[in-house]
């Protein structure tokens, strides 16, 4: 039976960004639960993590925050302390992902947090709230990109190329295509030296852009690689379409490099080739439930990333790296609500 009540936790501690046209701040402040709003849940929340998304809303002139200020964090999992929807109950393990969190509506970096009760998924059981986080709006993005490979792609020899390698979605990517037996994949980094931990993860090869992109940009190019997961875009991905098979996809993940597509249509109507492209913010309920049951199946690939804890107190050291390009793996944050 759905029950309604409460768990008193008055206070707590929320990462808050402010900006005005004068000033800007981010930083540790304290906050009062309000009543709680029709059709939403209170939610206790235990872990977080940080995404190159919530680097950009932490940052001044970041163009991803609505109005402030705002909690940041597009990602949260906990236990639901209140509840206002007739389908959720008290104690239940959730998380969210996506929609507005953390950028329309205030986000996971909060000891508590009021979400919208539709933008719940209950947490799986095969996963815990640390799991579930560990993998976060990062590990939800390579599940759907290796899903959408996996539907166009059939043999399990065939050539893949991931860009972006060391990032949380692209290492994520990699270790989920070898849990489903991949066996030629190719990590696209100039990190030469995280060539050990991207082998680990299931990478064949490993190459810088100068590597495998061509000298010379042409229309098409040499057939390499029979699907590429892109988290960079810009330029390295003009580059690399016209080396794609026929047949083959690309799955667009990612703005790293840019949001500028200069190419021609010549690898798509010549060789048949599919732009699949990847949101992991608007997914409907029902794939959103499916593909998180597919992480808990896959978890086991956890095991062979490269995780960083935090506290909610110590974010700014991870959003400077996440900005400035010298982050590697995924960072979870421990947000102390429990």
């Amino acid at each position: 039976m759905i029950g309604k009540g409460r768990i008193s936790m008055e206070d707590f501690l929320a990462f808050e960004v402010t900006q005005t046209e004068n000033v800007f701040s981010r930083g540790i402040v304290k906050k009062q639960n309000e009543k709680l709003k029709k059709d939403y849940v209170r939610v206790q929340v235990e872990f977080s993590d940080i995404n190159y998304k919530d680097a950009l809303a932490a940052s001044k002139n970041g163009g991803v925050v609505t109005d402030y200020p705002k909690i940041a964090g597009i990602d949260l999992a906990g236990t639901i302390l209140e509840t206002n929807s007739e389908n959720w109950d008290i104690g239940q393990k959730v998380l969210v992902t996506g929609y507005g969190l953390g950028t329309d509506l205030d986000g996971g970096f909060s000891q508590i947090q009021d979400v919208p009760a539709e933008w719940l998924v209950e947490i799986p059981e095969k996963l815990n709230s640390k799991e579930a986080m560990m993998f976060g709006t990062a590990g939800f993005t390579a599940a759907l990109a290796v899903q959408a490979v996996d539907q166009e792609i059939n043999a399990k020899d065939a050539p893949i190329l991931v860009t972006g390698a060391t990032g949380g979605v692209s290492s994520t990517a990699i270790s989920l295509l070898q849990q489903l037996g991949y066996s030629n994949i190719t990590a696209l980094s100039s990190k030469k030296t995280q060539t050990d931990w991207l082998t680990n993860l299931g990478a064949r090869a490993i190459n810088t852009p100068e590597e495998i992109l061509p000298e010379k940009k042409r229309p098409l190019a040499k057939q390499k690689f029979a699907a590429i997961i892109d988290t960079v875009g810009g330029d390295i991905l003009a580059s690399l379409l016209p080396l794609i098979q026929y047949n083959g996809c690309a799955v667009l993940c990612g703005n790293a490099s840019g949001i500028a597509l200069k190419t021609t249509v010549l690898p798509f109507i010549l060789r048949s080739i599919k732009m699949i492209g990847i949101d992991s913010v608007y997914v409907e309920m029902e794939k959103r439930k499916q593909v998180w049951q597919f992480l808990a199946e896959n978890k086991n690939v956890l095991e062979k990333q490269t995780y960083h804890e935090v506290a909610l107190t110590d974010l700014d050291e991870t959003i400077e790296s996440l900005l400035n390009g010298s982050h590697i793996g995924r960072t979870i944050v421990d947000i102390g609500g429990k």
